[in-house]
This record gives C-alpha cells, sequence and structure tokens, in this order.
C-alpha cells in the first residue's frame, strides 16, 4: 500500500489535472474505467484547442478521443438563451460529426452514442438513413461529409469538430481519396481528430496535417490493453512461436518449433510415414482438419474464435466440414436463445427467398455455434452472426480477411490457415500490417486476460517468416487520393480554377510524392556515378567497344521484332479460322490443358473482341477456347450434330456429345505440331547487314570481348533504370496539378467547364453525380441514353457503369433484347469515345462498363423470384452469391436515387428511375432498406 504522503501527493495531481482540464475530468467521471496514458494525452491536447492523431492497435479504446470530442462538443451548447448582444456567448451552438468508412460502423457508432446522450442529441446519415441530420452530433460516413462540403450544406454551420474514425483508410485504392477531400476542405475552424490503426510513418502522416489543419498533436501508442500470444498449430502439436517477450523483439523462433517443423520437413522429404498424410506418389502434408482446430481449440479455453480462409467458398466448406464431423459448441439454453434471435431477424425475408438462400443449413450451423462470415452472404446473415458471435453465442467464424475492416468482433483466438491470399488479380503473401490487423481482432478488452493468434504449419510455411510479420510493425500510410472529374467541377466551382489547382497541391499524396523524390535524385547520382565505372571497366584498345556493343544490341533487338512479328501473323491467322466456325464442327485444339479433339457448341461470332467459341472437348470438358489456343490455324476435320436445346451445364448431355466426339475416329492429336514458321530469321537483310558489320569490327577479334560485353551490359540496365528514376522525378513534381489540368482540358472540350474556367449546367449535373464512371454517367444524361426506358429497363441499363465482376470472364455477358441492348450499346460507344480522349491526354482511363448484372437486375426489378435472378448472374463459378446481388443492387438503387434528383435528367428519366428504385427495393433489398 502506498504511504498516506503518497496518495496525498496523488490527490494533489489528480486535483491539478481537474483543474487543468476539467472537461475531462468530467467526461472521465462517466467512463467507468481509468483512461490509459495515451488517452488522457489526447484528449488533453483536444481540450487545449489542438487537433489530434491518434495511432492504436486494434481493441485499445482510441474510439473514447472521439467521444471525447462529442462531448466537448455538447458541453459547448448548455442550453440557456442566446446573448442580448448578439454575439457568441457560452450557447453558442456546437456541433461534432463522427465519420466512419462503412455505413456497419456508422450504424454501430450511432447506438453507441444514442445509448450515452439519448436520441434527440444524435442523428445518423449515410446513403440508407437519414435520422436526425440536424442534431448536434451526427453519425456519418466519409463520403456524405464531402458531398456536404461541396454543396455548402447548411448542416455545416457550427461545425467544431469532426472525429476521422480508421483514418487510415485514406491509402484504401477506391475510395481513400475521399479522406483527403474532407481534410483539406474543412474549414479551418474545425478541429479534427484523426483514429487510425498502428501506422510506421504517424510522424509523416502528422507533418503533413499540420501543414493542412494547424496544429495536430500526435499520440502513438504500440500497447495493447490485451496481451498477444503466438502460436504455431504444426500438425496435432500446438507450439509457442517465441519463448518469451524478449525473444519476440529479437524475432528468435522458439527452438522446439524450429526443431520439430525441420524434422517434419525431412521426413516429408524421404517419404516416411506414408498413410493419411502422404500420396501414393510421394509424400504430401495435410495439415490438420479444420473441425479438429475448432475441437482442439474448445478443448484448450480459447473459443470465441476468428478462423481467417481467405476464400468465400472455403469458408462455406468450413462449416460443412465442422457439421459433418458433428461438431457441437452450443448448451440448449444457448440453441433456443440463438433461434429466437434469428427468427426475429428473418421475419421481412420472403420464405421463398430462405431457402434459396441456404436458410436451414445456416441456421443448423449457427445452433451449433459455427457460421461463415464473407462478402458473398446477404447482409441480414452477416449482421445476425455478427450480433451473435459478439453475444457468445457462436463460437467460431469462418471468415475472410474482410471481417478485420468491419465493425467490432473481438475474439480470444484468431487463426490463420494460410499466410497467402488471392487480391483480384493474383496470390500474394500476407503484408506485416495484414497480419497485425488480422491478430488484433484476438484478445477482448475486460474479458479475457490475453489473447492468441495461431497459424497452421504448411511446408510452405516458414516460422521465420511468421515471426518476421509478428513482430514487424510495419504499416505504411500511402495515399491513393488522385483528381476525379466531379472533384474538378466540384473545386473550380467553389474556388477557382487556380485555387483548386493550389489546394490538390496541397494533399498528402503530392506532400508524399515531394519528399520521396529527394531519395530518388539521390539515387540517380549514384547511378550515375556507377556508370561511369562500368565504361572504363568495358573500354577495348582495339576500337570503340560501345559502338561494337550498339551493333550486338541491335541484331537482338531485330531478332526479337521478327519474331513478334511470326507471332502476330499466327495469332491473325487464328483469330480468321475461329471467325468461321459454325456449330457443330469437329475441330483439333493443338496445344494446353484442352489439347484434343473438340467441338463447337457456340461460334460467339459478332461480339467484341477476339473470337472465344465455346466448346466441348472429348475430355467432357465445356468453356470458351482463345486463339492464345491455337499455335495453327483451327481447322475444321468434320461435322457432326448438336442436339437444338443443348445444355452444356448437364453432365449426361457432355457425356453424350464427348462420345460423338469420339466416335469420329479421328487421331486426338493428329500428324503434326503446331511449329515455327520455317522462314528462318537469319534470311531477313538488314539483320544479315548487322551481323556482317559486327564481324567486321575491330572489336570482334578481342580475346577479353565477352567480359568487355558484360561490363556493358550492366551499363546499359544501369543507365535504364537511372533513366526511369529520372522521368519519376519528373513526374512526381507537380504530379497532381498536371492530372488536374489535363482533366479541367477534357471537362472545358466536352462544355462541362467554360474557355474562362466557369462551371457549365452540364459541369453542375457532373458535380452532383458521385460514381467512379462520373463523366461516362453524365454523357449518358446529356445525350439522353436511358430516356424511354421502363423502370426495369432502366435498372438493367445503369448496372452497367456500376458493376464489376470479381474475375474476369472471357466471354462477353448477354443482355435483355431491345430497349437495353440498344441502351447499353450507346453506352458502349460513348465509353470508347471518352477513353481514346482519356489516352490521348495521358489520363487514367475510365474502366470499360461490366454488363454481368444487367440480367439480374433486370429480372428482379420485374418482380421475379430470387432463385431465377441469381442463377441468371454471368459468373464463372455457377449463380451470383446472395450478398454480391444485394450490394451491387443497392450501388445500382444508390445511382438510380442519383438520376430521381438529378437536374440534367428529363422530368420522365427521374420518374422512371424512382419506379426503378421502387420496383428494386423489395424481398431482401426491402429488409436491408428497413435495417
Amino acid at each position: 500500500m502506498s504511504s498516506p504522503a503518497e496518495r496525498y501527493a496523488a490527490a494533489r495531481r489528480r486535483a491539478a489535472q481537474a483543474s487543468a482540464f476539467p472537461a475531462l475530468d468530467e467526461f472521465a467521471r462517466d467512463l467507468g474505467f481509468d483512461l490509459d496514458d495515451f488517452q488522457r494525452e489526447a484528449c488533453e491536447a483536444l481540450e487545449r484547442g489542438s487537433g489530434v492523431l491518434v495511432c492504436a492497435p486494434t481493441g485499445a479504446g482510441k474510439t473514447v478521443v472521439g467521444e471525447f470530442a462529442v462531448h466537448l462538443a455538447l458541453r459547448g451548447r448548455p442550453g440557456k438563451p442566446a446573448a442580448a448582444d448578439g454575439g457568441e456567448g457560452p450557447t453558442t451552438r456546437r456541433k461534432c460529426f463522427y465519420t466512419t468508412p462503412i455505413k456497419a460502423l456508422s450504424n454501430q457508432k450511432y447506438h453507441d452514442l444514442v445509448d450515452r446522450y439519448g436520441a434527440e442529441q444524435v442523428g445518423l446519415l449515410t446513403g440508407d438513413n437519414a435520422i436526425n441530420g440536424d442534431a448536434p452530433v451526427v453519425v456519418m460516413t466519409t463520403e456524405v461529409l464531402r458531398n456536404m462540403l461541396y454543396a455548402g450544406s447548411a448542416t455545416l454551420e457550427g461545425l467544431a469538430y469532426v472525429v476521422m474514425d480508421e483514418v487510415h483508410y485514406l491509402a484504401d485504392r477506391f475510395r481513400g481519396g475521399v479522406w483527403e477531400e474532407v481534410i483539406i476542405h474543412l474549414p479551418a475552424s474545425v478541429t479534427l481528430v484523426s483514429l487510425s490503426a498502428t501506422v510506421s510513418n504517424a510522424e509523416e502522416f502528422a507533418d503533413w496535417l499540420v501543414t493542412v489543419r494547424g496544429e495536430t498533436a500526435v499520440v502513438v501508442s504500440e500497447h495493447r490493453p490485451v496481451p498477444l500470444w503466438q502460436h504455431m498449430l504444426v500438425g496435432k502439436r500446438m507450439f509457442d512461436l517465441f519463448h518469451d517477450a524478449d525473444a519476440a523483439r529479437k524475432h528468435d523462433v522458439h527452438p522446439e518449433l524450429l526443431r520439430y517443423t525441420r524434422d517434419t520437413m525431412r521426413r516429408l522429404e524421404l517419404g516416411e510415414g506414408r498413410g493419411p498424410g502422404f500420396g501414393r506418389r510421394g509424400p504430401r502434408w495435410r495439415g490438420p482438419m479444420r473441425p479438429d482446430i475448432v475441437d482442439r481449440l474448445d478443448r484448450e479455453g480459447l473459443l470465441p474464435a476468428i478462423l481467417f480462409i481467405f476464400s468465400r467458398a472455403g469458408c462455406d466448406a468450413a462449416v460443412q466440414q465442422c457439421l459433418a464431423a458433428g461438431l457441437r459448441l452450443t448448451s440448449p439454453e444457448e440453441r433456443a436463445e440463438i433461434r429466437r434471435v434469428v427468427e426475429s431477424r428473418v421475419t421481412a425475408i420472403p420464405g421463398e427467398d430462405l431457402s434459396v438462400l441456404g436458410y436451414w443449413e445456416w441456421l443448423d450451423g449457427l445452433e451449433r455455434g459455427l457460421a461463415a462470415h464473407h462478402a458473398g452472404m446477404l447482409p441480414a446473415f452477416k449482421e445476425v452472426v455478427e450480433e451473435l458471435f459478439v453475444r457468445g453465442l457462436v463460437k467460431a467464424v469462418f471468415a475472410t480477411e474482410t471481417l478485420a475492416l468491419g465493425i467490432n468482433m473481438p475474439a480470444r483466438c484468431v487463426v490463420l490457415e494460410r499466410l497467402v491470399k488471392f487480391n483480384g488479380e493474383a496470390h500474394v503473401d500476407l503484408t506485416p500490417g495484414e497480419y497485425t490487423q488480422l491478430t488484433g481482432r484476438a484478445g477482448r478488452r475486460g474479458i479475457d486476460v490475453e489473447g492468441h493468434a495461431v497459424v497452421v504449419w504448411s511446408p510452405e510455411t516458414d516460422p521465420r517468416h511468421v515471426a518476421g510479420l509478428a513482430s514487424t510493425r510495419t504499416y505504411p500510410l500511402r495515399s491513393s487520393f488522385r483528381p476525379s472529374y466531379n472533384m474538378a467541377v466540384n473545386l473550380v466551382g467553389t474556388v477557382g480554377a487556380e485555387p483548386a489547382r493550389a489546394l490538390l497541391e496541397s494533399s498528402f499524396a503530392q506532400f508524399q510524392a515531394d519528399r520521396s523524390v529527394v531519395g530518388l535524385a539521390r539515387q540517380v547520382q549514384r547511378n550515375t556515378e556507377t556508370t561511369e565505372a562500368y565504361g572504363v571497366e568495358a573500354a577495348c584498345h582495339h576500337g570503340d567497344f560501345d559502338e561494337y556493343f550498339a551493333l550486338r544490341v541491335a541484331i537482338a533487338d531485330r531478332e526479337r521484332a521478327i519474331a513478334r512479328q511470326g507471332q502476330t501473323q499466327r495469332k491473325a491467322a487464328a483469330v480468321a479460322s475461329l471467325e468461321r466456325l459454325r456449330v457443330g464442327d469437329v475441330i483439333r485444339v493443338p496445344s494446353g490443358r484442352r489439347a484434343g479433339l473438340a467441338v463447337v457448341l457456340d461460334p460467339a461470332t459478332g461480339g467484341f473482341g477476339e473470337p472465344r467459341p465455346l466448346v466441348l472437348t472429348q475430355d467432357r470438358w465445356a468453356g470458351r477456347v482463345s486463339p492464345g489456343d491455337f499455335t495453327t490455324p483451327a481447322e475444321v476435320l468434320t461435322r457432326i450434330r448438336v442436339p437444338k436445346h443443348f445444355n452444356h451445364r448437364s453432365p449426361a448431355a457432355r457425356r453424350d456429345l464427348a462420345a460423338a466426339v469420339s466416335g469420329t475416329g479421328l487421331d486426338r492429336h493428329g500428324g503434326r505440331r503446331g511449329g515455327r514458321s520455317r522462314q528462318a530469321v537469319g534470311e531477313d537483310h538488314r539483320l544479315s547487314q548487322l551481323r556482317a558489320e559486327l564481324r567486321g569490327h575491330p572489336c570482334h577479334g578481342c580475346p577479353e570481348r565477352e567480359e568487355h560485353a558484360r561490363w556493358a551490359e550492366r551499363r546499359r540496365r544501369l543507365e535504364r533504370d537511372t533513366e526511369e528514376l529520372r522521368q519519376r522525378v519528373a513526374g512526381r513534381t507537380g504530379s497532381l496539378a498536371r492530372t488536374f489540368d489535363r482533366i479541367v482540358a477534357l471537362l472545358t472540350a466536352r462544355g462541362y467547364l467554360s474557355a474562362d474556367g466557369e462551371v457549365t449546367d452540364a459541369g453542375r449535373m457532373l458535380g452532383r453525380i458521385w460514381t467512379e464512371a462520373d463523366l461516362l454517367v453524365a454523357e449518358c444524361l446529356r445525350r439522353k441514353v436511358w430516356d424511354g426506358l421502363s423502370p426495369a429497363e432502366l435498372a438493367a441499363a445503369v448496372s452497367v457503369v456500376v458493376f464489376e465482376a470479381r474475375r474476369d470472364v472471357d466471354e462477353r455477358a448477354s443482355l435483355p433484347r431491345g430497349a437495353v441492348a440498344d441502351a447499353v450499346d450507346e453506352t458502349l460507344k460513348l465509353w470508347s469515345d471518352i477513353e481514346a480522349d482519356e489516352a490521348s491526354r495521358g489520363l487514367a482511363v475510365t474502366r470499360e462498363p461490366d454488363l454481368g448484372f444487367a440480367w439480374p437486375i433486370y429480372r428482379w426489378a420485374r418482380g421475379e423470384a430470387l432463385a431465377k435472378v441469381l442463377a441468371s448472374g454471368h459468373q464463372i463459378d455457377g449463380e451470383m452469391p446472395a450478398g454480391d446481388f444485394v450490394r451491387w443492387a443497392r450501388q445500382v438503387v444508390d445511382l438510380l436515387g442519383q438520376l430521381a434528383d438529378s437536374g440534367g435528367a428529363s422530368a420522365e428519366l427521374r420518374s422512371t428511375a424512382r419506379q426503378a428504385i421502387a420496383a428494386v427495393n423489395r424481398g431482401v433489398l426491402a429488409y436491408h432498406a428497413a435495417a
């Protein structure tokens, strides 16, 4: 126990703090827990009138600082009448806006603040909801605040504080620019509270905040309130990743773990222990089964747990595997409560839709304490999973990494099945930042004494690599800001062209670019010095070796050009032969995985791009082939009859037709293979001339010729790299302003801005379109492409500018015939025109319209059943997931809402857009709109 003197001194300190920071003292008394040092430091800076940037790990409690800003705003309006002289007295109305990156977080924060301050004091503004928007405290998505700033909304009057929760979202490739727009455009009188995950360049971000917002205190905390223990699961054995905290700091892996994994690898390589873990062709590692992992966690008291599997199908399969294994993690009382919660949440969803959505299998998993969580699920189902998990009723959730970015769902344990994920383009390793974000879910403050992160070992997983991920705090914040057409007209309309240019120069993106130029310039200087040294090594006393080396380079370039020309000719011949194919033609695919005989099911002629006929091979594979599969032109060997309504998705139909292909008696591979053209590379006249010059050069006879050539090649590569660096230096200096100038020039040429820099009526319309393809939408409105359509047709037509398939599909999606197809064709022509204009000006091109959602939204807006709608999605792997359908339908509704309010749309189109919204907002969409 402390002495009376120490207690007296502590009381004096507390009294001094209360006197210096009365608002914080008042706020802290109602919290029910003591503030951590970093929370107190940030709140004190805020009460002093400074802006603040708080960087702390997930679950550390940084939102307390945001809530203190709310308290300060409400404390400034005690409710007495205004001063008689009309001046600002103690009754000045002050507001606080609390912004979040996603609607789910906004909804959660709204309910938290309502519970604390009452519904009359707190409002909510998202794309779906508008509740009490004039309240002194309003929770909103960041886009809503950005739109308010551009529109000069009266709601901004009296705004004193803006809390930007999850401000590290400004690194998001698609939406990050919105955060910078808000930070730059907020009035100088507004105090900014930025809450971020732990980033390694917090000081750099704070330096930028100081330049654009004034005084900003930086408070960084690496401390996790709940300690995190790292483990690896190797087969059936669990190991600590580190022996102790000191080993963790040094990245020293536990010796016993290293020894065991090395022994396991040695046994695998020797092929010992062949059995369930080994294939017949050699050793093959099979890690622990998912049900066994969950059962192990349950026995060791590590539930509730989140098991990250970077695949939607993998998450669903994991739940099914656990059900098949007979896992049950809940008591009878918990099962009854789960069923009660679920039934109360899904009452608005029609019964026939529930069966399509796999409701009963989902409910069976929930009642056993198991669930999946991914973007392909119906939002209503995801919300139920989140609620049940937070309440401790669901014990194990198999999730994709999107959960790490979602609402507050802490667990006692987090399991990572793999350290590789698909990023939409390729399989890539997890970064230290992503690893930290995923494992940061482990450990519930106030519930768990410690959190646990488990990585499942496989032969590809090196424990030392895991130790590096677990110990590294490298998560730099990188700006993704770039000017858009909508931003350009709004900036020019608000402040004028030249001031707008200056505002862009003050962005974090330009701040980072300017700083990086210094390092690049130093590298250019070092490279130049090294190039000169290489030149000395490459010198030859027989003659000018630079001249001789230039001849060698010219010969190599000429040989490559001739090879490319041959490839181009072969591809053109293959394209022409595929365009001539008809249904029933039997051809031979010469190479690749599908090599062999195939029959044409659909020639797919007259579409966009290369011909990609749909074929069935004699191995029963049905799919589209491309010119790249043909090293020689496709030759029709014979013809067979294809049934009129042949369904290539039917295994029986594929089997029968493949038998007919084999029954032709044709040789599967033919007598010859596709090969190169007989024309030898050496027959080219220019190439012969260059080779003659090479042989006649004095340096050709030098005994050290190849040594000189190696130094010359190093110098050439370094010169090329140095030139790229110089271009990067030139490109980064003032890069955003140059991009802005090009955008302004394009908008002026198209009539959105006048020659003297004024915003035209068309520009004002563009300034109220908030979508990635803003200019394309504006052009469609100006050309009246969507006029005269029915509500369902309009929904289908506008879907092509918002939808983006998760993966590229080779074939072009079909469209409803008639008015929809005509409107989409016009849209594609406008896009092609815009793309050419952008490319000629050196601008990033607008994404090509994607037709893959037209049929589902068309059928849904016409009132067809959900099962039929999902089956009509243009997917590679079957029907469209319900969660994807709801997400894209909501984006279509959002754009339709913008059309309904657009001053540039005709009265007829505005009316049709409103009817289309009503047609789409039914069933599963009506539930979400109501929620």
